[in-house]
């Protein structure tokens, strides 16, 4: 059985959700952020990153989010366009917009002073423009109406984009520019996810409240910190 290792309200959250829409069986392994446990040398042993999530699959472990979500939806042949499609293309790219462009641009925001010597308040003046730059394209690529992102069926892309938007809303410091109601597009999405029945498995399984996305609360995990 897969083996999810993960921390509340963290980037495992989109490998669960994704998890649970495959209807894929697994089980969880919390690693305590609020004892650094992801950089003890058990879990190093594990992910010698230290980063969240990783998954022990029987082919070994797979880390870093979008990793492991190709994994998942490639090995299960959902969520995603398959390799040999006209689409894979631009899925893919779309897909690595959201790990090294939202993703890292988030953690430069949040954790500002880690990545600046000089004015972390500048810094994050600069962050938060990039960022406004990634939900501008992704309302706009959602206005283009792809089968592959905000369509009938939830794809890995959609999980990708729509979940970090809780982060934006909770965990942005300094000037509170983010109002989810000025990209209506990623709004509706953040809705429709919030309603499937994986967002209703982890509400349950991380404490997230009923709007996980769309109008979020702090998290209230069973076990573990949202850090």
């Amino acid at each position: 059985m897969l083996k999810l290792h993960y921390a509340p309200d963290n980037a495992s959250l989109i490998i669960r959700l994704v998890l649970e829409e495959l209807g894929t069986p697994y089980e969880t392994v919390l690693v305590d952020r609020a004892s650094n446990a992801q950089h003890s040398a058990a879990y190093l042993k594990v992910n010698p990153m230290g980063t969240i999530p990783a998954l022990e699959t029987p082919d070994g472990v797979v880390f870093e989010t979008a990793a492991i979500l190709m994994w998942l939806v490639d090995r299960a042949g959902q969520m995603a366009p398959a390799v040999d499609s006209p689409d894979r293309g631009a899925f893919l790219s779309w897909m690595m917009v959201a790990s090294n462009g939202m993703q890292t641009d988030l953690r430069q925001h949040f954790y500002a002073e880690r990545f600046t010597a000089g004015s972390v308040e500048d810094h994050r003046r600069i962050v938060s423009k990039r960022l406004q730059g990634h939900l501008d394209r992704y309302e706009a690529l959602l206005g283009a109406k792809r089968s592959w992102f905000g369509g009938e069926t939830p794809t890995a892309l959609d999980y990708y984009v729509a979940v970090p938007l809780r982060w934006f809303a909770l965990y942005l410091r300094g000037d509170n520019w983010f109002d989810l109601n000025t990209w209506p597009r990623l709004k509706a999405l953040a809705q429709r996810i919030e309603a499937r029945p994986a967002m209703q498995a982890a509400i349950i399984a991380e404490g997230l409240g009923q709007t996980p996305l769309s109008a979020p609360s702090p998290a209230n995990p069973p076990e573990g910190a949202a850090l």
